[in-house]
């Protein structure tokens, strides 16, 4: 046998996934639970995939990264099953022999294993005794197909299994600490990441170039990327994956980057620096409010403080610091109720992060964020992903940001919105400044909170410093 070829996953010990789904099934009470795992998707033909990546969900409860699987906790009659199948020999002669499906399942603790076409047939006599199929939200293609095909669920009318989300939520919130000290993992190479940014950016680069460094550091510790690296001197877009821009002298350069540990675990981090080795006076202005917003927010954080407390801090503080600038006036609780802020602060304070970099996206922010409550539809608050009373165990990140967007001052100016908390006169003068987000990642503990990853300093006076140590 070649099984050394290619080893059995990572994983957590198989008691790990016995006990999670132990607690799932408790927690639902009866039913079947049905489970997508992901399957191969052809990037521009069948054999040239994108690389693969399981369905967070499905790793939480069996941990098994491998394309094609499909899963049921049958709760009335007690069983576990994985459905799947044996490679075949063609499969073998161009991956390579592997260990066989029922030894990668034992890892899970899941002894019955049965091939693909048996699924449709178990379902079917599931539905005949009555019993409940609960299913999650679906986001691929292949997923929809897959309803339609074995519960003739009409693609674009399904309807996930309120209590399969909820109990799902309530495990995945609560990070355990194997599960911290793969996330911490995570943030450690993020934040070399962001140090080797810090240590590239000069004019005359290519976007790209900086991103690649950057991209080059997850992959020399066995990383792969949590999300599309954002590395770009507009940082007023706030998800810009394009990277063919020059750097010019008087560029703010942001990175937003993380990696993601081969047990699928994500950090998120988000830097600003100038492309010259200092700051100029407007952009050290800005950046120190939005510093002090962000110190404002850790220092907030705790259990039992709803989150969205804390972005009212966070958006207060900017408020405060545009105000001494003249790019804003009034009183500071009356123009952050009215939204004012979000002219410059358009997005939240944060979100969950675990074995999604935003975590649970798929399942919903009303349940994941929101703890079922409703969200506010004001501009900006709106966008808030993370709402609720923090607890111990959630790991989330702290991402507040300034921005300077041409487009919505233009809008925001011409309907004379919020003026009496704006002042558009000297806001329009700052229309090519870009934007400027840090971001860290936190683990809220009994007493207060965390920093994941390693302290790399945001104070200008030290990223300048670490820019002139490295011959800028």
């Amino acid at each position: 046998m070649l099984h050394f070829l290619l080893k059995n996953a990572l994983m957590f010990n198989k008691k790990t996934y016995i006990q999670r789904r132990s607690t799932l099934k408790k927690s639902i009470g009866s039913g079947l639970l049905l489970f997508f795992g992901n399957d191969e998707s052809g990037c521009n033909y069948a054999d040239n995939t994108y690389p693969f990546r399981q369905d967070s969900t499905f790793l939480y409860f069996f941990g098994l990264p491998y394309a094609g699987l499909s899963a049921v906790m049958d709760i009335d009659n007690d069983k576990e099953i994985i459905f799947g199948d044996e490679l075949t020999m063609d499969a073998i002669v161009w991956m390579g022999a592997q260990p066989a499906l029922r030894e990668k399942c034992d890892g899970a603790g899941i002894s019955d294993v049965q091939p693909s076409k048996e699924l449709e047939n178990y379902l079917k006599t599931a539905l005949c005794k009555g019993q409940t199929i609960h299913y999650l939200p679906v986001y691929r293609p292949e997923h929809q197909m897959k309803l339609w095909t074995l519960l003739h669920v009409m693609p674009g009318n399904e309807t996930p299994s309120v209590d399969f989300v909820k109990g799902v939520v309530n495990l995945r919130n609560y990070k355990t600490a194997e599960e911290i000290v793969e996330i911490e993992k995570a943030c450690v190479v993020t934040a070399d990441m962001h140090l080797t940014m810090m240590q590239t950016v000069r004019p005359g680069l290519r976007e790209y170039e900086v991103a690649a460094a950057v991209e080059a550091v997850a992959g020399t510790h066995n990383c792969r990327l949590s999300f599309p690296t954002i590395a770009t001197i507009n940082g007023q877009t706030l998800h810009n994956h394009f990277h063919g821009n020059s750097i010019k002298s008087g560029d703010l350069f942001l990175l937003d980057a993380g990696a993601e540990t081969e047990m699928g675990y994500a950090g998120d981090m988000s830097s600003t620096v100038p492309a010259d080795p200092v700051f100029t006076a407007r952009q050290r202005d800005i950046h120190d409010i939005q510093l002090a917003c962000h110190e404002a927010s850790v220092a907030a954080l705790r259990p039992g403080i709803r989150f969205e407390d804390v972005y009212d801090i966070s958006a207060q503080v900017i408020v405060e610091g545009l105000k001494s600038l003249g790019l804003m006036r009034g009183d500071v609780t009356e123009a952050v109720a009215a939204g004012a802020h979000a002219l410059f602060y358009p997005h939240g304070l944060g979100h969950m992060m675990g074995l999604d970099v935003h975590d649970m996206e798929n399942l919903g922010e009303i349940h994941v964020g929101y703890n079922g409550q409703p969200k506010s539809k004001q501009f900006g608050r709106k966008s808030l992903r993370l709402a609720r009373i923090l607890e111990p165990g959630f790991v989330h990140t702290i991402e507040p940001g300034i921005y300077f967007i041409p487009e919505l001052i233009d809008q925001w100016h011409a309907e004379k919105r919020l003026e009496a908390f704006i002042n558009y006169d000297k806001v329009i003068t700052y229309k090519n400044f870009g934007g400027i987000r840090n971001e860290e990642d936190y683990l809220i503990t009994e007493t207060g909170a965390r920093l994941l990853g390693k302290k790399i300093s945001k104070k200008a006076e030290d990223m300048e410093e670490l820019r002139m140590e490295n011959g800028e």
